[in-house]
């Protein structure tokens, strides 16, 4: 049996059409996507209480070094530093450093196992409880 182009195309248009359609709540997938990326986010971030960006930025750097990570890329105009730990596996730290309003920074961590994001939280405390000692010593000049 041979088909024509129109035949064909007539089958496939067909098939189509009667496929199932699947229809799900979007918005409440919406929501529950933002809401899980808001309290992603809310794990990642801290806020510091300084203008400081490069001093912030150094101290990044520093806290990474002293947790095993390898400093990659570090960029001062963007507000960046990219590291990876290599230790039976490739961790890979990616943070940024941003102004909040007019007495603060934002630093922003985002950590991948391999090529997937990490969410696990105790990642994240980790990294900030040490920049946090770090920020303290470095604001009150201790070293």
């Amino acid at each position: 049996m041979k088909f024509t182009k129109t035949t064909m195309l007539l089958f496939l248009l067909a098939a189509l059409i009667s496929l199932p359609g699947c229809q799900t709540n979007s918005s409440k997938q919406l929501l529950q996507t933002s809401e899980s990326q808001v309290k992603m986010r809310s794990i990642q971030t801290r806020a510091f209480d300084t203008t400081d960006k490069n001093q912030t930025l150094r101290t990044v750097i520093a806290t990474l070094q002293d947790l095993g990570f390898v400093v990659d890329k570090a960029d001062e105009t963007l507000g960046s530093v990219s590291a990876t730990k290599l230790d039976g596996y490739q961790l890979r730290m990616t943070v940024t450093v941003r102004p909040r309003g007019s007495q603060q920074l934002l630093v922003r961590a985002n950590a991948q196992y391999n090529l997937t994001a990490i969410n696990d939280p105790e990642i994240y405390q980790d990294f900030f409880t040490a920049l946090g000692k770090s920020m303290f010593l470095s604001a009150h000049s201790v070293e």
